[in-house]
């Protein structure tokens, strides 16, 4: 790193004071605190495309070091926040490669999936504990600060009770989906960052991948036919096949939420809809179950009412 200018230096410490203040924000704000953390990876492919791979993984390296040490110990915290530095390298690799969207995307969820189970795997290791003890004790962990900051809230003493007497069951079906609720975060996190990164690449005038507009995606027709096993699983009562079912239908409408953003996105284009309006609709879509499920079904049901009419565009 002899070679290294000043202006690098100030340019590397800048992305490593990016990247840990949306750590600081994802560690220390409650709630609001994992929108922060999800797009911690942005900052990362940004400085990894401007300043280019060795001075990219020195920004990754630094702020990685710092997460350490302000986490204090290994373990499943520490994997997380690794696998966010990790989905920025991996944008930043595939976006140089020219592949269409649903490829980068799966890759990068693939690879990044495998690397936090060997990290868990490894971390089971060093405890001498299996990985669904682990896995057991953080959504434990979990489930009593959710608890607290319940109370803190002012939450309803009938309902306290009442979630506090559904624990064990809650407990019993988070363990179970885990793999699905890790699984949909990791696409949720690549696809936001995807999202955000056009107009901050604009901006810092760097060459975006070509993936085409977004707001016309669409999920591959043989997700429909994954949905439907995915739905008759559901019907066996209980077992291996229907904690399968569960998992999978999480993932695939996680998918088909994605897709439903985007036919709402392209009649916001089209009809010109102000900002505020698009931000008041996807503020809504967070905080409004409702509203949640109609974007899932709006992505769900153009698989044979195509909405956009890219069929006819096609033809």
């Amino acid at each position: 790193m002899s070679d290294i200018t000043n202006a690098e230096v100030k340019r590397i410490a800048g992305g490593v004071a990016l990247v840990l203040a949306l750590f600081g924000m994802a560690v220390y704000l409650p709630i609001i605190g994992f929108f922060f953390a999800l797009f911690i990876p942005l900052p990362i492919w940004f400085y990894h495309q401007k300043l280019g791979p060795r001075r990219g993984l020195t920004v990754t390296a630094i702020a990685a070091v710092v997460m350490y040490i302000i986490i204090g110990r290994p373990g499943v915290d520490l994997i997380f926040f690794s696998e966010l530095l990790f989905i920025g390298i991996l944008l930043s690799r595939f976006s140089e490669k020219k592949m269409p969207v649903e490829i980068m995307v799966g890759m990068t969820c693939l690879l990044v999936l495998a690397s936090g189970t060997a990290g868990l795997i490894f971390y089971s290791f060093t405890l001498g504990r299996g990985i669904g003890s682990i896995v057991s004790a953080y959504v434990t962990q979990n489930l009593e600060l959710t608890m607290a900051l319940y109370k803190s809230a002012g939450m309803s003493e009938d309902t306290i009770r009442m979630l506090t007497e559904s624990l064990d069951q809650i407990h019993y079906i988070l363990v179970r989906i885990t793999p699905a609720l890790v699984s949909a975060t990791t696409l949720l996190v690549i696809w936001a960052n995807l999202i955000a990164a056009r107009p901050l690449f604009l901006f810092g005038h760097l060459p975006f991948p070509a993936t085409g507009p977004l707001n016309q995606w669409r999920a591959p027709e043989l997700l429909i036919w994954l949905l439907i096993a995915c739905g008759g699983m559901l019907l066996i009562p209980s077992g291996t096949l229907h904690m399968i079912g569960l998992n999978g239908l999480i993932v695939l409408v996680t998918i088909y939420f994605f897709q439903g953003i985007a036919i709402v996105s392209f009649y916001f284009n089209k009809k010109n809809f102000s900002k505020a309006a698009k931000i008041l609709f996807y503020g809504l879509i967070v905080v409004q179950q409702l509203l949640l499920f109609v974007v899932i079904g709006l992505g769900l049901f153009d698989v044979w009412l195509d909405f956009r009419r890219l069929d006819k565009k096609t033809e």
